[in-house]
C-alpha cells in the first residue's frame, strides 16, 4: 500500500474511533431520560434516550473489524473504556465544587442530572466490555467460518447477541442500584433488545456501503485487512 493510502487509512481509522468515544461517552451522560415511540403501529418502544447513539458503537466496531482486523477493534473497545473512565472523573468534579449564587445552574440541578451518572458508567462499562468483546469475537468467527463472506450474516448475528447482553447487563446493574424500578425491567429489556435489533437490521445496507467503498478505495480483497502501524 503506498504511503498516501497508509496515511488516509490512519485518519480513516481515527475518525471512526473518534465517533465511537463520542458516541459511548454522550449515551452515559444523557441516559436519565426516557422517551416512546411507536414503530408502524406494531410496537411501542420505552427506551432509555441514552440508547440513540449506542447502536452506532457496533457498527463501527464491526466496519472497523472488517477493514483494519480484530486487534484495531480491541484498541478502540479500551480506548473507550479510559473515555468513559476520565468523562466520570471530570463530572465527579465538576459535581463536587460549590455553584456560584449567580449560576444558571445550581447544585441541587446539577446532581439530579448527573449525580447517577457514576453509577451509569459503571453498569454501562461492564455491560460494555462483555458485549464489544463478545461482538467483536462473535463477529471474526463467522468471518473465518465464511471465510470473508456473507457480510450481513456476521454483522447482524455478532450485533443480536452482543447487544442482548449489554441490555440485560445494564438493566440489571441500573435496577440493582435503585435507578431503575424492577417492575419496569422486563418491558425496558424487551424494549431496548427489539430497538437494538431493529437498527441493526436497518444498519447492515449502510455497513455494506461503508465496507464496499473502504474496500474498493484501498484495493483489498474479499478476506484482506488493512494493517495499521499502530
Amino acid at each position: 500500500m503506498k504511503q498516501n493510502d497508509k496515511t488516509l487509512a490512519f485518519r480513516i481509522y481515527l475518525i471512526l474511533a473518534a465517533l465511537f468515544i463520542a458516541s459511548l461517552v454522550a449515551s452515559n451522560l444523557i441516559f436519565q431520560k426516557f422517551f416512546y415511540f411507536n414503530f408502524m403501529g406494531w410496537y411501542t418502544f420505552e427506551v432509555s434516550v441514552g440508547i440513540l447513539p449506542y447502536p452506532l458503537t457496533f457498527l463501527i466496531t464491526d466496519t472497523i473489524s472488517e477493514i483494519y482486523g480484530k486487534k484495531k477493534a480491541n484498541l478502540v473497545v479500551t480506548a473507550g473504556i479510559f473515555a468513559s473512565a476520565f468523562s466520570l472523573l471530570i463530572i465527579l468534579a465538576s459535581d463536587a465544587v460549590p455553584a456560584t449564587s449567580w449560576s444558571p445552574i445550581d447544585d441541587a440541578t446539577f446532581s439530579l442530572v448527573f449525580g447517577a451518572t457514576g453509577i451509569a458508567v459503571f453498569a454501562s462499562m461492564t455491560a460494555y466490555l462483555l458485549a464489544q468483546y463478545v461482538d467483536i469475537h462473535i463477529y471474526h468467527f463467522w468471518k473465518r467460518l465464511t471465510k470473508g463472506k456473507h457480510l450481513w450474516l456476521r454483522n447482524n448475528f455478532s450485533t443480536f447477541s452482543s447487544q442482548f447482553i449489554d441490555t440485560l447487563a445494564v438493566l440489571g446493574l441500573l435496577c440493582a442500584f435503585g435507578k431503575i424500578e424492577w417492575t419496569n425491567f422486563y418491558s425496558l429489556l424487551l424494549s431496548g433488545f427489539l430497538y437494538k435489533v431493529l437498527v441493526a437490521v436497518l444498519d447492515t445496507p449502510l455497513l455494506y456501503a461503508i465496507v464496499f467503498g473502504l474496500k474498493k478505495r484501498f484495493n483489498l480483497d474479499e478476506n484482506q485487512e488493512i494493517e495499521l502501524d499502530v
